[in-house]
Order: C-alpha cells, then structure tokens, then sequence
C-alpha cells in the first residue's frame, strides 16, 4: 500500500508518521470560491437560509463590496443557480450624474451609495413616497417604523470579508440604506463616533458630509503643501475647497432623492452599417490551378538550388 511519509516534531524530536492511501482518497476538495478566498461559506449560510417556516420567501441581503476605485451596493436574494440581484448602485455614478466628481471611496461616498441603491429600490416597488426615511441627516440613530399595509422593505447586510471595525466605510453604506428607508437590523456600536455606549451624532454626521476629508485638507494645506498638491490633486484640479465639500454632499443627497433611477445611455444606430459575412468565397477553377502550378514551378526551382549547392551540377 502506497504511503506518504513526512516529518512531526514532538517535545525536540523528529518523528516519522506515515498516512495511507485511504487518507488521500476520501480528501474533499474545498468550493473554488473557498480556495480563492474570496467567500466565507459559514458566514454565508447564516445570511441566505431562510426559516422553514417562510417557505419560498427570499431573503434579501445588501451586499456591500468596496474596491480600490468604486463602492458597490446591491440587494441580492439566494436560488440554487446562484445570486439574483434586483437592485445595485455604484459610486461612480456620483460622478457621472450626483456631482461629486472626487472621494469616490471615502465614508460620505459609502453613505450616498447606499442611500441611492435603497431610494432606487423603493422607486421601483413604489414605496419610494411611503418610506422617505430621513431627508437630513444627523448621525443619529435611525429604524424604520412600518406603516399601512406595505412593510418596509426588510434586508440583511452582508459586508463579505470586509473587517467589521467600528467606523468601517461598509457601515456608511449600511447607514445610507437605512436613512434612504430601508429595514436593517442593526445596532449603533460599528459608527463612527460611538465610545463608552453611546453614539456621539455630530461625529458620525462630519463623516457622512465629508467634513473629515476638509479637516484633513486644511491641516494638511497649512502644515505641508507639497503633499497637499500630491494627496488632493484630483480635488485642486475640480476647484474643490474644503469649504465647498458640505454644500457638495448636500447637493448629491437632493439629487438622488429627487431622481435615483437608473438610465441606461442609448448607442445610436448606424444607418450605413453592412453586416459581416464570415464566409469565405470560392476560388474559381482556372485561378486554383494557376496557384497549383506556380506551386509546383517554385518547389522544382528550389529543388534545382539545392543540387547546385550540393553538387555543383545543373540538370
């Protein structure tokens, strides 16, 4: 029996063990999302199974995933073909139709995201009227309270491997989403701001506004102006002042409030536009037996070549 030898060492001393081939044989390989390490299985259990009890229900989860460059907010629900996703908004839309053309990943950037993924989803159920949520934000603790016949629409927040540290940019998403009137549990301890059980509201509202990225501006403007042009180029080059990044938040959270749907831009037609033909035409006869010919004429030449070189003798 074939076995696979390797060294342990126990209190100072090499011992060899030995397993055998069964060992190998009934070796499960893990989910491929696993050995990415892009998905945490257990975590992920816990937030898509749903009580026996609710039947075919779906249990909605936003999903929030920030990148180097762009924040992303969706509501998904789980099948057994994998994640269906109703709704999404990314930061990047900010800049393309919010204006704020800058600090597409920072905490205020997380906070507006997800107010426009939740406005966007309430627009589209038509509960957009019935659940405003809160028009200006303080920072303060927030839960939707349910009212007439429609519930608030009812989500979980699934942050993936993201660090749940308290004043993570994913719980700016999460705050955004629930100011924006959506339904998450939650509790107010990962904001910025909270210490010794209690939530300091006017610190958690200058990170939803910005005001950290302005304080940072200003100190960094006056003590060295070298790396305020290198950190806050984009910023210099939008004309963008730390007195101005207040009014420029309060300016996208009218703008996704007044209209957060999603357009999809329209390429125009091309009226002369032929389409391609991937068929290859036939060569007629006489032209195939002329390429056949001159075929033949070029390999006796070389052939006539080599003898030369060889022996020296022309035939």
């Amino acid at each position: 029996v074939y076995k696979r030898q390797y060294q342990r060492r126990v209190h100072g001393v090499f011992l060899r063990a030995t397993k055998p081939s069964t060992y190998f044989k009934r070796f499960q390989v893990k989910y491929r999302r696993r050995r990415e390490g892009k998905t945490d299985y257990k975590a992920r259990r816990v937030l898509v199974q749903q009580d026996k009890n609710k039947f075919n229900t779906p249990k909605y989860r936003l999903v929030v995933r920030i990148t180097n460059k762009d924040v992303i907010c969706q509501v998904v629900y789980a099948k057994i073909v994998g994640d269906i996703v109703i709704c999404a908004a990314y930061a990047h839309e900010l800049k393309e139709k919010y204006g704020v053309p800058v600090g597409l990943t920072n905490y205020a950037a997380c906070y507006a995201t997800g107010l426009l993924v939740a406005r966007r989803l309430l627009h589209k159920l038509g509960l957009a009227d019935k659940y405003e949520g809160v028009a200006q934000p303080d920072g303060a603790e927030y839960h939707v309270e349910p009212s007439g016949t429609r519930r608030p629409f009812k989500a979980v927040l699934d942050t993936g491997l993201a660090r749940t540290t308290t004043g993570a940019r994913p719980f700016g998403c999460l705050k955004g989403a629930v100011d924006g009137g959506l339904n998450i549990p939650h509790a107010p301890k990962r904001f910025p701001g909270f210490k010794n059980g209690e939530l300091k509201t006017e610190e958690h509202r200058k990170r939803i506004m910005g005001l950290h990225v302005a304080a940072y501006q200003k100190i960094l403007k006056e003590e060295d102006e070298d790396r305020y042009q290198s950190l806050f180029s984009k910023y210099i080059a939008a004309g963008i002042n730390p007195a101005d990044i207040e009014a420029m938040w309060q300016k996208c959270h009218a703008a996704i409030r007044k209209d957060p749907t999603h357009k999809t831009k329209k390429k125009a037609a091309k009226t002369d536009a032929k389409p391609k033909s991937y068929k290859i035409p036939p060569i007629p006869t006489k032209v195939r037996l002329h390429i056949r010919r001159q075929r033949k004429e070029a390999f006796k030449r070389k052939a006539e070549e080599a003898d030369e070189q060889t022996t020296g003798f022309t035939h």
